[in-house]
């Protein structure tokens, strides 16, 4: 293993773990060159038990045989990079992380169809900007049996740092991609698209013949205005969760929650 001592944040190689923004990092110009940054040994784990490619380690000298070293185990040919704590809790969060980070390689993006197949129960993620969210919708996906996620280009990246982080890697463990054209698309795969919404001609989610669908695509909305009027028209279902005390909605990741655990698919 080739383990480098830093003395500064400028050392060469740890330009991706301390400037570059994410923006750098997912380089959409060259997809194939992105990066992602995992954190903590947990996380990092989950997503090499995943098959993602590590590019190098930044971690405490104490983790190198302390909370670092099946990690390093694992990843024999990568940089090592290593500093003193002062140095290293200069870097924004780095002290949150159990003072393990990980520079991964971006997957090639899969396509829809790729992403759907064989699925019957989905999630599509329309327009949800906050990194909190989108790893907790995810951690919830991969908790309650959602087999895809599929996201509109307006969504927060899953690979974002924060994401991963609170999604406790289950972005790694739920197959995504991104959708670009009309959620039309869904239908002509076979599914039934059920667009969360407040509207007059909402129904329950506990109405029974939603779980007698095979297919289902769960539309979920932004944090702030939710779906918009074009999508809630086009959906097949649109649907409420029930609520008291004059409570109008919920968190996306709340509701998220609620609706993949209700509109979970029938292994009967």
């Amino acid at each position: 293993m080739a383990i480098i001592e830093i003395t500064s944040l400028q050392h060469p190689g740890v330009e991706i773990f301390a400037t570059l923004t994410e923006a750098q990092l997912r380089n959409r110009i060259e997809s194939e060159k992105g990066i992602f940054i995992a954190e903590s040994p947990k996380v990092i784990n989950v997503a090499l038990n995943a098959g993602y490619e590590p590019l190098a380690i930044l971690c405490e000298q104490k983790h190198i045989i302390g909370d670092a070293a099946s990690i390093i185990e694992r990843c024999p040919d990568i940089p090592i990079y290593t500093g003193s704590r002062d140095l290293l809790a200069t870097l924004t969060g780095y002290t949150l992380t159990r003072g393990v980070l990980c520079a991964m390689k971006r997957p090639h993006p899969l396509n829809v169809e790729d992403v759907c197949n064989n699925a019957q129960r989905i999630v599509v993620i329309d327009g949800v900007v906050d990194t909190t969210n989108i790893g907790a919708i995810f951690r919830s996906a991969a908790a309650l049996g959602i087999d895809a996620v599929l996201l509109t280009p307006s969504s927060c990246d899953p690979l974002n740092r924060r994401a991963i982080r609170v999604s406790m890697g289950s972005v790694f463990l739920v197959p995504w991609t991104w959708i670009d054209g009309s959620l039309s698309q869904l239908k002509e795969l076979g599914f039934r698209t059920v667009a969360m919404a407040l509207s007059d001609n909402s129904i329950s989610i506990d109405n029974p013949k939603l779980l007698a669908e095979p297919r289902l695509a769960i539309i979920m909305g932004t944090e702030g205005d939710g779906l918009s009027h074009e999508t809630i028209i086009n959906a097949d279902y649109v649907v409420r969760i029930p609520m008291s005390h004059n409570v109008d909605s919920l968190n996306v990741a709340a509701a998220s929650a609620i609706a993949f655990w209700q509109l979970r698919k029938n292994t009967q």
